[in-house]
C-alpha cells in the first residue's frame, strides 16, 4: 500500500471533522488552513468523502463539512479505501483488485505480500478516528510538558 497524497489529506481532514464532532459544520477554509491542505485540492477530497456517505455538508454563510457518523464508528481503512483504493500493495494479493499471476500458488513472494496486507488491512481496520484523536491529544500533552521542563 502507498498512501497517496489524497489519501493522506482525506485521513487529516477527517481527523480534524473528528476534533470538532458535534459542534456543526467546519468551513473548508478553516480545515484546509489548520490541516495544511490546499483548499481546491481538499474540496474535491471532501466531495469524494461526502460521496461515499462520511461527511455532509450544509450550505450558507454558517455551512461547512462535518461528519457523518461519530469519529469512534469510522475506521482509517474505510477513508483510505475510498481515496486510494485496496490496501495490498500488489494486485496479486489484493481482495478487491485481484489480478492472477502465473506464478501465483508457488511464489513466496506472494505469501509475504498476502501477511504484509493482512497485517495493515488488520490494524487500520482497528483505528478509528477517535483512535486517532486520543494518540494526538497524548503527542501534545507531552509537548507541552516538555515546554513546561
Amino acid at each position: 500500500m502507498k498512501l497517496s497524497t489524497k489519501g493522506e489529506y482525506a485521513s487529516r481532514a477527517m481527523v480534524e471533522l473528528a476534533a470538532r464532532f458535534g459542534q456543526g459544520p467546519v468551513p473548508i477554509r478553516i480545515i484546509a488552513l489548520t490541516q495544511a491542505i490546499p483548499q481546491q485540492f481538499l474540496e474535491q477530497i471532501l466531495l469524494s468523502l461526502r460521496r461515499a456517505g462520511y461527511v455532509k455538508s450544509k450550505k450558507g454563510p454558517n455551512g461547512g463539512y462535518y461528519l457523518s457518523r461519530a469519529p469512534q464508528t469510522i475506521t482509517v481503512a474505510e477513508v483510505i479505501r475510498v481515496m486510494d483504493g485496496p490496501l495490498a500493495p500488489i494486485n496479486c494479493v489484493s481482495v478487491i483488485e485481484h489480478e492472477p499471476c502465473p506464478l501465483e500458488e508457488t511464489c513466496g513472494l506472494r505469501c509475504l505480500w498476502k501477511e504484509v496486507r493482512d497485517m495493515v488491512a488488520k490494524h487500520l481496520e482497528q483505528t478509528t478516528f477517535e483512535d486517532v484523536l486520543k494518540r494526538q491529544k497524548l503527542i501534545n500533552q507531552r509537548e507541552k510538558r516538555g515546554m513546561k521542563k
